[in-house]
């Protein structure tokens, strides 16, 4: 282990108080030690998620939240409504750490010598805890990065990129030959975008806005459908009779979205339908939510048909489903295809007492496409 570094590091907390109050603050922990077959990462780069966002918040109104504390260690505070608290009840007076996935460099590692070989090598990892300065992780859980990546580079190659390649790879194994994908000028949006061109998969984007719409179109999506226009339902099914898909990654979740999928699906299958039935279309019609940007009810008007099914989708549900040799195969090529297919792009780079800023959370809590975060913990302070 570098004996050079500081024997304590910050991480970030988040606490649901049996009161009804979010806590937000940074708590001084000391530097983990590695065991054998483990690596100490200085952490560098954190990409906040919405999965992120879900245990950062919980179920607090963020529209309530108060600063305290000195510019160095701010301690932020929300109020959570009687109403949610239900769904708070597994986590109450709990301090929890944050942070799905993340990257840096190993500066330590444990005795092993699988653990040895990663001392000075960027690193990408996942599992939690990673809004630190400093976070230990398996060596054999480490995805390293290429030669002259930066951590920023591989900061989100676990979340984002598996769960495009998941997406694609459930339609294979369901019998589909194509998608519809929602909130499609996300990052996650982009490089499925990118991955269905590569590999010819059909691919229908649905966005809100025209500037979404230029965005992908100018990536060369071929499909893309405003919900903000009036044209919307009779622009999805077009784009659902050109390509034939019949699975839906829905990532709103609340509102008519998913219904409205299923329904232009139906009418796009009935074009080709020999004779009328009353049951509908016979090919399955499936909408998996693995989002919630829209927290409310998910309201379905029953005009397709019985063939459907509507659900979720977890990404790591489907990783430990598909089994090792499977996902290791999709993380080879998340590797090999980094700075283009599953490159990312940032707004801004915040400290970890940055992200605790009133006027930063207003930005970044709204999940608003194109405007995605990273945390460097390290941040003004010198390796």
């Amino acid at each position: 282990m570098d004996t050079g570094m500081a024997n304590t590091a910050l991480q970030l907390r988040s606490l649901v108080r049996g009161s009804g109050e979010l806590e937000l603050s940074l708590v001084t922990l000391a530097v983990p030690a590695p065991r054998p077959d483990e690596v100490l990462v200085r952490v560098e780069a954190a990409p906040i998620n919405p999965s992120d966002q879900g245990l950062l918040f919980g179920a607090a109104d963020m529209k309530t939240a108060r600063q305290s504390g000195p510019p160095a260690s701010p301690v932020v505070t929300a109020h959570i409504p009687d109403g949610r608290m239900k769904s708070m009840a597994g986590r109450l007076d709990q301090s929890l750490p944050v942070g799905n996935e993340g990257a840096g460099v190993v500066v330590g590692a444990g005795a092993s010598a699988e653990a040895q070989a990663l001392v000075g090598r960027t690193v990408a990892v996942f599992g939690g805890a990673m809004y630190a300065q400093y976070r230990c992780a398996k060596a054999g859980q480490c995805l390293v990065l290429p030669e002259g990546s930066k951590p920023a580079d591989g900061a989100s190659c676990f979340v984002n990129p598996l769960t495009a390649l998941g997406m694609v790879e459930t339609m294979r194994r369901e019998g589909h030959t194509a998608l519809v994908h929602t909130a499609a000028a996300s990052n996650l949006g982009q490089m499925l975008n990118r991955i269905c061109i590569q590999d010819q998969v059909g691919l229908v984007n649905i966005v809100r806005t025209p500037e979404q719409e230029a965005l992908l179109r100018a990536m060369g999506a071929r499909h893309v459908c405003n919900s903000g226009r009036p044209t919307f339902m009779t622009d999805l099914t077009e784009a659902l009779v050109a390509t034939g898909a019949t699975l839906a990654f829905d990532a709103i979740g609340g509102g008519t979205l998913a219904g409205q999928i299923l329904a232009c699906m139906e009418a796009a299958l009935t074009r080709s339908a020999k004779e009328y039935s009353r049951y509908g279309s016979t090919t399955h019609k499936q909408v998996y939510i693995y989002g919630a940007l829209d927290t409310g009810p998910t309201v379905l008007d029953r005009n397709f048909g019985f063939a459907f099914g509507i659900g979720g989708w977890l990404l790591w549900p489907f990783l430990e489903k598909i089994g090792p040799a499977a996902a290791a195969m999709l993380r080879q090529r998340i590797v090999a295809e980094l700075k283009t297919t599953f490159a990312s792009h940032y707004t801004k780079e915040i400290s970890l007492a940055e992200a605790l800023r009133l006027e930063e959370i207003a930005v970044y809590s709204k999940r608003s496409t194109g405007a995605k975060y990273l945390i460097n913990p390290n941040k003004g302070i010198a390796a």
